[in-house]
């Protein structure tokens, strides 16, 4: 049967390379009727190349993206994926298969794949110039040049010593030119002193890095680094290129003057041109972006046309390109998917097709790839070490640097595939370096996850800050920290606020924090005192004495495009740029709240992990996340048009993603699920129709009509006390929403009868496993919450105790949500021409009756359920005519 199979697959792929091979060579016109008159899908025709290059280029692409896909899970970046499908389809491995090769990569066809490749290259280096900000090397310029100094020097003296070793054993090897060991030595060095910024970029956002001193350093003496070792490839191929050294003389003479073309006479006109065209301001024109291309052309031509690599040219022209603006940023969203997803995949397939690890066949040769690997790894650890450590950085921030740095990628590549086709390198070296390349790559993620662990920058960060010793015990004496926290719960009136802004939610997230910064303000008391009196005192202007402080946080989906790191690495200006955060900063201040605003572009699984962060390194007190309006992390300008309420609350990632802000929650927190708050109703049209009829009243038919002010600016809130914890919390945030003279609130204590014994099936407390935590004690009923809803009433201030009703009512456990429903019913939603009404809720009543996972239903209601409680369940899912908050109070609260 082994026979059989085999004489078959071997007649298959003779008959294939059989039937390309005629159209290949054919000198007459090409048939016109393809496979109907008998031409292989395959065949190759000199006249037509397209049809095999578009079966070459579905085969890598489909490839590297199924290697990727279990790769991602490892930390590994896309190229590691791509090099190895290019092992897998190279004389490795199928290319072993006989025929094979002739069949899919026939010699003759390689020219077709290899300019395409190279086009994308040229484009890709072209990103890499974008990518690189020379500001981020000048504003770190002492510990950018200390650190890519050593980054570059030991590595590259160790390469120029294994160099000799390579260049006396192997310098017979077939295919290549017969050059001195200088300039083999200096190409050798630079291939292991070189360092990939782009993948380095990557890791470091992936890490949540980039804001750390090391990830400021590693990404400075990238930078560096990078520049100057394209400048040396430069060197090194102008020095192979051209025999004599007059000649490569003149030609590194001829490469100066062009840089400084490009700097003082191309980049000023260029510039001159954007701000003209309104490309910096409002994004790049179509016309600028071929401008731009054309010159990345014209550079590549004009590097290539001398003797030095095209691709130099083309990495000049994204250096000179400005970051104002966003410019950089604007330029790479245009290009890199088409980059990324055709051109680079074939690029490094065909260094995959280039390395044949048959070659490494005898134990010299593999005792020099593990020389190779142990000289990549030394250089740059020890170099990039030491000259941390001698920044003052700790040891082990020192070490994690010098392993970053020891990164080479998808740059390395680059830089032996010019060595191959400059015939510097043979096949067998060229397959020595690609393994050493793979292991420093596939190495640095997990060699960073365990030298610098999220637990370990926070001790160190802790530790700079002096708040922890070295073994992590605290400084501050216990009676400090007592009297804080005495303070803290005697202080519960919300002073900061952490804001997650969304799109959507913009028009509720500005109603709340009118409310919250209307509160009390009062002119000074100095600027009243003196002559001041009458009429004259009534034009002070007001003065909060202690503004809330509220920090906004907008958070930008991290995804795999270049441009996405660009934004990580342009935090501080992005943020500058951000016109949802600028649009919260002006009317915050307008309502006499102190306001700060940050980006933060973090992968979708960490939203969750950075809200929290935030709230803990802006020491806030409350956290208000939005609820989507369509159900998704991401926000889709795209749907204008309501969406249904399952939609609303099935988005598993958006479910995911508030669950894990509850449960790691460092203060309070509040869910807010809009419903016309703030006079924004939602949209309840549907798509419109096109008429059959053209008229006058048709084609004014779809016009908007103007909304007019909202003449009655209050708001009713309906907040249900049963106790606990979170229903606390929530009291005494309801109780400080009242304090605005447009709130009017009514407060509804639920008693439980003594003899309710009911026992439901499921309860609440069964849902969310952090009511089964140490703090979940504090979620349970007790008679401090009667003692305290009775001290808060009794105490209220005369000035509005009139807009706030207390009224208590009997419930069972199973008519709680019911009656509640009702009850809310009653209050909310009666003046449809107001501000909008909101019902206040606490997230965690353990013996309530809840939902149980049926399977063959959906899960929708049980899933909300465990995500914001029965009673937030039962209000937002409700046909309830107003927005719900729902409350969690801080794992930590302290009893009151």
């Amino acid at each position: 049967m082994a026979t059989i199979t085999t004489t078959a697959t071997a007649t298959l792929l003779s008959t294939i390379t059989t039937s390309s091979a005629p159209a290949a060579t054919s000198t007459g016109p090409a048939p016109q009727g393809g496979v109907l008159e008998g031409i292989m899908p395959n065949a190759f025709i000199a006249s037509n190349p397209i049809q095999l290059f578009i079966i070459q280029a579905g085969i890598i692409i489909i490839l590297c993206r199924a290697l990727h896909y279990p790769l991602s899970f490892f930390g590994q970046p896309r190229v590691i994926a791509e090099v190895i499908g290019g092992i897998i389809l190279g004389p490795s491995v199928l290319a072993r298969i006989p025929g094979f090769k002739d069949a899919i990569f026939p010699t003759a066809s390689m020219p077709v794949l290899n300019n395409a490749a190279n086009v994308g290259l040229i484009l890709f280096l072209f990103l890499i110039g974008l990518e690189v900000d020379i500001r981020m090397f000048t504003s770190n310029w002492r510990v950018a040049l200390s650190v890519g100094l050593a980054g570059m020097i030991l590595p590259f003296g160790l390469g120029c010593s294994i160099a000799w070793g390579l260049f006396h054993q192997f310098h017979n090897d077939a295919n290549t030119v017969d050059i001195n060991f200088g300039v083999y030595a200096l190409f050798i060095g630079t291939a292991l002193a070189i360092t990939a910024f782009p993948v380095l970029c990557r890791i470091l956002s992936e890490l949540n890095l980039l804001g750390t001193p090391v990830g400021v350093t590693v990404l400075a003496a990238g930078v560096g680094n990078d520049v100057v070792g394209w400048i040396l490839l430069a060197l090194c191929v102008a020095l192979v290129n051209n025999g004599s050294g007059l000649t490569a003389l003149w030609v590194l003479l001829v490469a100066v003057g062009w840089v400084l073309f490009l700097v003082f006479a191309v980049k000023p006109v260029f510039h001159w041109a954007l701000k003209r065209s309104g490309s910096i301001q409002n994004g790049p024109t179509q016309g600028m972006i071929g401008v731009t291309v054309l010159l990345v052309l014209t550079s590549s031509w004009f590097t290539s046309i001398i003797g030095v690599h095209a691709i130099f040219g083309a990495f000049l022209v994204g250096l000179i390109c400005p970051h104002d603006g966003g410019f950089a940023i604007h330029v790479t969203e245009k290009i890199e998917d088409l980059v990324t997803v055709l051109f680079l995949p074939l690029y490094f397939a065909l260094s995959g097709l280039s390395t044949d690890l048959g070659l490494l066949n005898d134990g010299i040769t593999w005792g020099y790839v593990v020389g190779v690997i142990a000289v990549a790894f030394s250089g740059k650890i020890i170099g990039g070490t030491l000259a941390a450590r001698a920044m003052k950085l700790v040891w082990r921030e020192s070490f994690t640097i010098g392993v970053l740095m020891s990164c080479k990628g998808l740059v390395e590549l680059i830089v032996l595939n010019i060595g191959l086709q400059a015939r510097i390198l043979s096949q067998r070296t060229f397959t020595m370096f690609v393994v050493m390349a793979l292991v420093t790559t596939v190495s640095t993620t997990p060699l960073t996850k365990w030298l610098y662990p999220p637990w370990y920058q926070k001790k160190l960060e802790q530790w700079k800050r002096g708040e922890i010793d070295w073994d992590g015990k605290p400084l501050q004496p216990e009676d400090s920290s007592q009297a804080d926290s005495l303070t803290q719960v005697q202080d519960t009136k919300i002073r900061r606020l952490l804001v997650y802004l969304r799109l959507d939610s913009l028009p509720s997230l500005f109603t709340f924090i009118s409310l919250l910064g209307d509160e009390n303000v009062t002119p000074r008391a100095e600027e009243v005192q003196g002559p001041i009196a009458g009429e004259d005192a009534a034009k002070i202007p007001a003065v909060r004495r202690r503004p809330l402080e509220v920090h906004a946080l907008r958070i930008v989906e991290l995804t795999e495009r270049t441009s996405s790191v660009m934004k990580v690495t342009e935090g501080d200006d992005y943020s500058r740029r951000d016109p949802v955060v600028n649009a919260f900063r002006t009317f915050s201040q307008l309502h006499d709240v102190a306001v700060s605003g940050s980006v933060v572009v973090a992968p979708e699984d960490s939203y969750a992990q950075t809200v929290v962060a935030q709230a803990s390194n802006q020491e806030s007190d409350f956290v208000l996340i939005p609820w989507s309006e369509v159900g998704s992390n991401t926000e889709d300008q795209s749907i204008p048009f309501k969406v249904s309420s399952e939609d609303r609350f099935s988005g598993k990632p958006h479910l995911d993603f508030i669950q894990a802000a509850l449960a790691n929650s460092v203060c309070n927190t509040g869910i807010f699920i809009a419903n016309g708050f703030g006079g924004a109703a939602p949209t309840n049209k549907s798509r419109p129709g096109l008429p059959r009829t053209i008229s006058s009243v048709s084609m004014r038919s779809q016009k908007e009509t103007a909304l007019l002010p909202i003449a009655d600016k209050s708001h009713q809130i309906f907040f249900p006390y049963l106790g606990g914890i979170d229903d606390r919390v929530a009291l005494r945030f309801v109780l400080q929403l009242a304090k605005s003279p447009f709130v009017t609130a009514t407060i509804i204590h639920l008693n439980w009868p003594d003899d309710d014994d009911e026992i439901v099936p499921v309860s609440e407390g069964n849902l969310d496993p952090i009511s089964l935590s140490k703090a979940a004690i504090n979620t349970e009923i007790t008679a401090q919450d009667t003692s305290l809803i009775h001290t808060l009433q009794s105490n209220l201030s005369p000035e509005f105790a009139d807009r706030v009703k207390f009224t208590k009512v009997a419930v069972t456990t199973k008519s709680a949500v019911s009656r509640v429903a009702q009850l809310a019913k009653e209050v909310v939603g009666k003046n449809p021409r107001n501000a909008g009404d909101i019902v206040i809720v606490g997230r965690r009543h353990p013996k309530l009756p809840a939902l149980s996972r049926i399977a063959d239903r959906s899960n929708t209601e049980y899933e909300v359920q465990k995500t914001i409680g029965v009673f937030g369940q039962a209000m937002a899912m409700g046909d309830l005519k107003a927005s719900v908050l729902v409350i969690q109070a801080a794992v930590s609260e302290p009893e009151h």
